[in-house]
């Protein structure tokens, strides 16, 4: 779909279950496997299963090369979970007011796996940040890429 002003999606289609591709996208250490930008480094906590759960993620913000914030920690927070068809988040960190960007992955089955979705929407967030930081974070590329690991790491999972 590409890039509007404030929201950037891309598709992939997935020849797994959405079962599959769902189990990866609800661990926390499956959004570092999967991460094309270089900046999750470990997450901590339990599988995801409503919206509310949250999950800790140690980032390296030296990956992007923008800004020199180096290592720090963010709280990953689910704001919409649906079994097999859609997983979103937001990020919290210490710092406030908190930027809200959602980053999430819709799942559409089809004859042969499942068409997936990523998102990434810039929509919400506060002014603080929109003069801090330019939007978006995370290119296109980069969700393009994502995508593309994901479809391995199920693969890889299957076959374990």
């Amino acid at each position: 779909m590409g890039q509007d002003t404030e929201r950037i999606e891309v598709s992939r289609h997935i020849p797994a279950p959405a079962s599959a591709i769902f189990a990866v996208l609800t661990d926390p250490k499956g959004h570092v496997d999967i991460d094309a930008s270089g900046m999750l480094i470990d997450a901590e906590g339990e599988p995801v299963e409503q919206p509310g759960d949250r999950f800790l993620v140690h980032m390296d913000r030296e990956a992007l090369g923008d800004i020199p914030l180096g290592k720090y920690q963010v709280e990953v927070v689910i704001t919409e979970l649906i079994p097999d068809q859609e997983i979103a988040w937001t990020v919290e960190a210490k710092t406030r007011p908190h930027a809200r960007h959602i980053y999430g992955y819709r799942l559409q089955p089809t004859e042969d796996g499942t068409l997936v979705t990523s998102y990434y929407d810039w929509s919400e967030i506060d002014e603080t940040w929109k003069k801090r930081l330019t939007f978006p974070v995370v290119p296109e590329s980069a969700l393009k890429a994502t995508l593309g690991i994901l479809e391995r790491t199920v693969r890889r999972r299957a076959a374990a």
